[in-house]
Formats: C-alpha cells, sequence, structure tokens
C-alpha cells in the first residue's frame, strides 16, 4: 500500500501533547544517536566514538561534516561512506531502515512553506548580492549546456506538438484568467511528456502520463476540472506530471511525481537576471519534497539523487535542477526546517536555467526557442529517470539531421534544374513531390539497373525491392537487392540479398557523399558508420581474424549510378548525387538488444550469461589484432539466428544448442592507436573513457558489464543528465556494489565477473579473456545439457505413454 503525504490535524494534535524530550529519545534511536543529542555514540561492539561533526556515528552511520560559511559547493560524490570507506553491502539495509523512518517523519511535517523561506531566502539573497558583484549576476550555473539544446533542437525536427489550450494573453477576470492559465499549463505539459514519449521511447504505445495539480505537499492532487468544480482553483500552486504506474489506484502521491511545474502570477518579481529569490525558495521547497518522496517510498524504485522543477508564469519560464545525498542531511527532529535549510547550504547541487520567454503574444508555446528547448530537456531527464533510456536517444534522432540536410539540398538543385528546362509560370509541382511531406525525395527511373522494373537516376533513400550496384574494390561489380529498410535514425541502414547468393541475408550501410560531409558531430556519424567500419573489418579480414562473433565484410566500394559517369579517375568524382557514395555490405543480420530489451523485457539468467561469453569471444578476437570495440552498448550487439552463425563460419562448432547468438558489431569508434578516442556513452561507456576521453585494457569489459546489468533488469535512468552525473553513478555503484549485489541475484558467475571488471577499472592490467570465456561456456553447456536431459525425458515419457 502507498504512503500518502496528507497530514492529518487529528495525529498533528496529538502529536504535539508529547514532550520534546520523549520525542527526540524517539527520533534519536531511530538514527542510532546518543540521548538528548549526545555527542558520543555507541559502536555495535560496545564501544563509544565520537564523529567529526559532534553527531553520533556507528559503523553504520556516518554524516559528513559541514562548512558553514553559506558558501555555495557542489555535492560531493553522491556516497554514503562508512568510517573505512564506501559503505559494504551488509551494512546498507540497516541504514536505510532507519533514513525511510526519519524522511517519512521529515516530509510529513516540513509542509510550512513560509517558514522553509524565512530560513533559506536571505542566504539566496546573500549569495545573489555576492554574485552581482564577481560573475556578473550569474548565481547558480545553468543545468544544460547550449550543445545539449542545440542537440535536441536537431532530434525534434519533424515532431509535432499538437496544444490546444492557449495561455490567457488578455487580463480579464482574475480567476477566470487563474482557469485558463491552468488549463493551459495542463494542455502544455501533457504535450510536452506525449511528444517526447512518442518521439523517444514508444512510437504506438499510450503515453503513460497524466498531469495533476497540488495546492501544497500535504494536499490532495486534483484534475484542473475539478479543482474548478470544487472552488479551489485560487489555491493551485502549480502543477504535477504524474506517471500512471499504478492503474487500479486512483489516489495520486508524492512518489509518483514525474515532474513538478510551479506556476506563479510572476516569476522574476523584478529581478531581471532571473527568478526571485522567493520563487527559487519555494520551488527547491517542492524539488525537496519529490527528492524525499521518491528516496523512501518504498514502492518506488527511483534512485536518482536530482529533480527537475519547472518554474513558469504566463510569459516566462526556467528549469531548476535540485539534488543532492540524503545521507548527508543532518536530522532534528526539534528544528526539521533549520536542518533541512543546512542541508542545501552546504550539500545540495542547485543549478537554475536563464529565464526565456515560453508563450507568444497569442498565448502559443515557443517549440523550437531556446526558453521551451530548456523545459523539454527537462522533461525528456525526467521521464528517463521514471522509465528508464529511450529506444532512441537524442544523439541518434540528432544525426537524422544530416540526411534531412542533404535531402533537402538535392531537392532544391533538382528544383532549379526542372526550372531551367521549363517555360516560365508553370504551375505544377516539381517531381518527386508529394504533398504533406516537409522532406521531398526524389524518384526518377531509368533501365540500366538489372532486374529493376522503373528507370532509376538519382535517390538517396532506397526502398524494399530496389536494386543497386557496388564497384566492389576486389571483385568488380557485384548487385543486391534491398529486402528492407531498417533506418534508425544515424545512417541509411538495410537488409539486403546478393544476387549471386540470394539465400544469404545481408546487412547493407549507405553512407554520405564525400562532398556533403560537413565539420561537425552529425556529420561525421556516417563517416564512422561506413569509412570507418570499412577500414577496421578490412584489417581483421587482412590479419586472418575469422570468428562467428565478429561481423564479417562482403563487400565494400562505391554506387554505381544510373547513366553516364564523366570522371577521369577512379578517385574523381562527377556530378550524379550517387558518385562516390560509399557502401558497406556485412554478414549476419540480427536485432539489436535495445530493441529486444524494449519489446520483451530483461534477458533470463541463462541468455544474459551467453550473451556475456559471446561478446567476450569477439572483444578477444579483436584483441588479437590490438583492436578495441570503444563503443559496447546495447544498440551495437546484436542477436543472430543460430543457422546464420552456422552460414558465417561452418568450421566454428558451438557447444550450446541455443538458437542465438550475440555479436559485437559498429566498429567505427574502434581504437587501433593511442590518438583514437572511443565514442561518449553517458549509460555504457567505461569511466576512465569519460573522464580521459580514452581507453584502458578494460574499457571494454567494464561497459560489457553495464551492458549485462542492463540486460538483467538493473536500472541505467540515474546517468542521464551530464558526464559528471554519469560518473558519480558509476562510483556510487561500484563502491556500494550496487551492481555485484544486482548481478548476484541473477548469477553467482556473472557477479564474480563483476568483480573482477571492478578490480581491472581504470588500471594497465589486462583483461584474462581466456578464463573467463571458458568458466561462461561452461555454465552455458550446463545450461544446455540440463535441458537435453529434460527434452529426452520428455521423450521417455511421450513413448511409455504411447
Amino acid at each position: 500500500m502507498r504512503s500518502s503525504f496528507q497530514q492529518n490535524d487529528l495525529d498533528d494534535s496529538a502529536g504535539s501533547s508529547q514532550s520534546q524530550s520523549f520525542r527526540k529519545i524517539e527520533f534519536g534511536h531511530w538514527l542510532g544517536y546518543g540521548q538528548h543529542g549526545s555527542s558520543t555514540g555507541q559502536n555495535s561492539d560496545g564501544s563509544f566514538r565520537k564523529s567529526k561533526t559532534g553527531s553520533v556515528q556507528g559503523d553504520s552511520d556516518v554524516f559528513s561534516a559541514q562548512t558553514l560559511d553559506g558558501s555555495f559547493r557542489k555535492s560531493k560524490s553522491g556516497v554514503c561512506k562508512g568510517a573505512s570507506g564506501f559503505m559494504s553491502s551488509n551494512k546498507f539495509a540497516p541504514v536505510s531502515k532507519r533514513l525511510f523512518k526519519a524522511l517519512k517523519y521529515y516530509v510529513r511535517n516540513i509542509v510550512d512553506l513560509d517558514v522553509f523561506t524565512r530560513g533559506l531566502e536571505d542566504w539566496v539573497l546573500e549569495n545573489s548580492i555576492a554574485a552581482d558583484s564577481s560573475n556578473g549576476g550569474q548565481l547558480f550555473n545553468s543545468p544544460f549546456q547550449m550543445d545539449e539544446l542545440r542537440q535536441l533542437d536537431f532530434a525534434l525536427e519533424g515532431i509535432l506538438f499538437q496544444h490546444v489550450c492557449r495561455m490567457p494573453c488578455s487580463f480579464h477576470d482574475a480567476v477566470d484568467r487563474k482557469e485558463d492559465e491552468y488549463f493551459a499549463l495542463e494542455d502544455f505539459l501533457q504535450t510536452m511528456a506525449d511528444g517526447l514519449w512518442h518521439a523517444f521511447w514508444h512510437k504506438s504505445t499510450p503515453s503513460p502520463f497524466s498531469v495533476s495539480c497540488s495546492r501544497h505537499p500535504s494536499s490532495k492532487f486534483y484534475s484542473v476540472e475539478k479543482a474548478v468544480t470544487r472552488g479551489r482553483i485560487a489555491e493551485l500552486s502549480g502543477a504535477a506530471l504524474i506517471s500512471k504506474s499504478v492503474e487500479d489506484d486512483p489516489r495520486v502521491i508524492w512518489d509518483q511525481v514525474v515532474q513538478f511545474a510551479l506556476f506563479k502570477p510572476d516569476i522574476k518579481l523584478g529581478n531581471k537576471l532571473g527568478i526571485s529569490s522567493t520563487t527559487l525558495c519555494e520551488a527547491l521547497f517542492y524539488g525537496f519534497h519529490m527528492l524525499v518522496s521518491r528516496r523512501f517510498s518504498k514502492c518506488c524504485t527511483i534512485s536518482s539523487d536530482s529533480v527537475f522543477v519547472l518554474v513558469l508564469d504566463s510569459k516566462f519560464g526556467a528549469v531548476v535542477k535540485f539534488g543532492g545525498d540524503l545521507c548527508q542531511l543532518d536530522f532534528n527532529l526539534d528544528m526539521p526546517y533549520e536542518s533541512v535549510v543546512e542541508w542545501i547550504k552546504v550539500h545540495a547541487e542547485i543549478r537554475v536555467s536563464p529565464v526565456d520567454r515560453i508563450w507568444n503574444k497569442l498565448g502559443n508555446p515557443n517549440w523550437e526557442d531556446l526558453g521551451t528547448l530548456q523545459l523539454l530537456l527537462a522533461t525528456f531527464y525526467s521521464i528517463a529517470q521514471f522509465h528508464g533510456p529511450p529506444r532512441k536517444s537524442i544523439s541518434s534522432r540528432a544525426s537524422g539531421h544530416n540526411l534531412r540536410l542533404q535531402k533537402r539540398r538535392i531537392d532544391y538543385h533538382q528544383t532549379m534544374e526542372n526550372n531551367e528546362n521549363h517555360v516560365l509560370g508553370q504551375t505544377e509541382p516539381p517531381f518527386g513531390y508529394q504533398q504533406g511531406e516537409e522532406i521531398v525525395e526524389l524518384d526518377k527511373y531509368n533501365d540500366e539497373i538489372p532486374g529493376s522494373k522503373h528507370h532509376h537516376a538519382s535517390r538517396l533513400r532506397l526502398r524494399g525491392g530496389d536494386f543497386i550496384q557496388v564497384d566492389d574494390q576486389r571483385q568488380g561489380k557485384r548487385s543486391f537487392h534491398i529486402q528492407e529498410t531498417l533506418v534508425e535514425g544515424i545512417s541509411l541502414y538495410y537488409t539486403a540479398v546478393s544476387l549471386e547468393n540470394p539465400l544469404q541475408l545481408l546487412t547493407l550501410y549507405v553512407g554520405a557523399h564525400p562532398s556533403r560531409l560537413e565539420a561537425s558531430w552529425e556529420d561525421m556519424s556516417l563517416w564512422y558508420q561506413v569509412q570507418r567500419q570499412t577500414k577496421v573489418l578490412k584489417m581483421f579480414k587482412e590479419v586472418g581474424i575469422s570468428s562467428k562473433n565478429l561481423p564479417e565484410i562482403v563487400a565494400w566500394g562505391k554506387i554505381l549510378h544510373p547513366g553516364s559517369c564523366n570522371r577521369q579517375s577512379p578517385a574523381e568524382r562527377c556530378d550524379h548525387p550517387w558518385c562516390g557514395t560509399p557502401v558497406l555490405v556485412t554478414f549476419p543480420v540480427g536485432e539489436p538488444l535495445s530493441s529486444i530489451v524494449a519489446r520483451d523485457g530483461p534477458f533470463s539468467a541463462e541468455e544474459t550469461i551467453r550473451c556475456c561469453r559471446d561478446c567476450l569471444a569477439g572483444l578477444q578476437s579483436a584483441k588479437m589484432a590490438n583492436v578495441q570495440h570503444g563503443d559496447i552498448c546495447p544498440e551495437n550487439i546484436i542477436r543472430v539466428s543460430d543457422s546464420q552463425g552456422a552460414a558465417a563460419s561452418a568450421s566454428a562448432s558451438s557447444s550450446s544448442s541455443s538458437s542465438f547468438l550475440y555479436i559485437p558489431i559498429s566498429w567505427g569508434r574502434a581504437v587501433l592507436e593511442d590518438r583514437d578516442g572511443p565514442a561518449i556513452n553517458l549509460l555504457f561507456s567505461s569511466s576512465h573513457a569519460l573522464e580521459h576521453g580514452k581507453v584502458c585494457p578494460s574499457s571494454d569489459v567494464e561497459s560489457l558489464v553495464y551492458v549485462v546489468y542492463y540486460l538483467s533488469g538493473g536500472s541505467m535512468q540515474q546517468q542521464q543528465d551530464s558526464i559528471e552525473s554519469a560518473l558519480q553513478w558509476r562510483q556510487r555503484s561500484w563502491g556500494k556494489r550496487l551492481i555485484q549485489r544486482h548481478l548476484g541475484e541473477v548469477s553467482a558467475l556473472l557477479k564474480a565477473f563483476a568483480d573482477y571488471v571492478d578490480s581491472l577499472c581504470g588500471t594497465p592490467y589486462p583483461f584474462e579473456y581466456d578464463g573467463w570465456i571458458k568458466r561462461l561456456d561452461k555454465a552455458v553447456n550446463e545450461v544446455v545439457e540440463r535441458e537435453k536431459l529434460i527434452a529426452q525425458m520428455a521423450m521417455g515419457t511421450i513413448t511409455i505413454l504411447q
């Protein structure tokens, strides 16, 4: 049963009759404090020890020292530490139980916004004055980098945010205006959440979010319509985006709040540089309740140390990111507000975005402007905290910007050519234009490609049934028949068959035209996918590395376009849009693990072990050529049917009867020499890669541990914000052995594997592939033998019955 934060007046009056000393003793017993605030405490062995801060600490309870100068300081690693370093697993549960009771008391009693604001506002004002004189008025850093917002802008191209309710812009009756404002706010939050969900998580699955409003942390949640009918619209403080995780329970409580939007008449109150101090204090007030409710809730699995609070009025908006390690909160029952305020001053991390315009003068959101992009990015991270990483990342969708730009340019040049060849005043649309499409694809036809029923001339995007010719550098001209389009945003990606062997399904990548590669990250993604990966796979072939756990290069070269080509040498290009476009064909074809998990859920223990073994075998084969993958993640590991694996390596025998084989693909970011840098993935990159931009000998296997953790149902949503937060998640997870404990529930062998990798992280020592592949292979074989025995017993039973 979920706990509600509603405050009962009878309980409060009864509780107030107790003596303060009795309450303090009882509360101190929860946390392991000595009586009457004594500065010494008793350890489990009977000895007494005094903490550096004066509060009692047993071996399980250590609270960090606090600085009292009121200065802004970023939270440390976010890890509760014991006397001997990071907390061990056998001490974590008791502390969590005491924290649960203490935080539950705090969230029920810290409900007076005025008291909270009085304790914190002076500190904010003092530091505001200091900021005005030191760094031009920038009190807090923004939670987002400009590059992040620009990347999101690219990723949202073509995504429609269809809102209905406009923000009122006329100053009519105050009550009616507030009703209209909250209806517009409700529609705005719902539109943001639905648009992001369908764009990044599930295109066809209904959005799991709703919007409810609250008067204060201890009140019930209402829809705007219900608040209007009950006459409480004037008392509302804001609206919350709610995760509808419990469909049978109509109640809404704070651990279901994905994001809270504080709505005020004026968030600036004359402050030209940002939100007012009063508004900031109120945002931190609600942020604290969100942070605490997620931590103490028994049914909420969120373990993020930060929350996002949107701060809005009818014109402007900003984002407040608030977080910190609640283990460092010095609980005091007599002065709960003071202890929370002191924790915020010393240990909390606060980031505030610049205030920017959200709604235009007609009441419509400026969806593509900076202010609204900040709100969208905060909502994206909040959804990721509740529902895990998206199926399509921001970077993958943003990479498609280059393809859209290329199509637009080709459309422009083709239109100009058509205009030159037609009379002026032509009213018919250009050939290939389809009404309602923002991006135009050109379709012309030519009969020079064998087997084609149409006359193809120039087109970037292929479709199922098309034929293309490739000038293979080894085998000359080769023809391929496109079967299916598998475009996932960053590159053209198809399944195809060769006309020489139509029974073998292949993967075909089409790169960017060399003349259209621009000096930006989104334009280089296709280069890594095709040209760089071709180089790596050719290296494997040249040095004689052949493994069923590695992709095999089948063909590479440049597309042969229809019509005449007037280039003088193979290195040159003619004016045709296809001329010089690189193509890579590989074998086998499989489904990425990210798609499998999104569709079917976590893997079984047996499949997880099998996946780990196969990936290690592939990495070991690459290591023979001194190559590290550099980008191990679920998107870059495919599951292949065993029949394809057998065709790829007929001589390789597998002792497993599994119908699947797991292969690391996308070797374009492979590290061949010291100057090569790996891909940066906040979820799966190694700690060394995130911190130094380089790999160490164990970087790939560390990334593989995170993949195994993800496949077995581990939560990865805590590290979505930045490289800093990703490193903090890794430090906390390894320090508290969260990864090992989770994998231990799946398989003792996987736990031992994670322990071994933990001992190598960041060191120059190589990973011992042979021993671990043998151990994992033995575990797989035992499962296979058990399955065979069960099958034989079942067949014997059937024979007896017959």
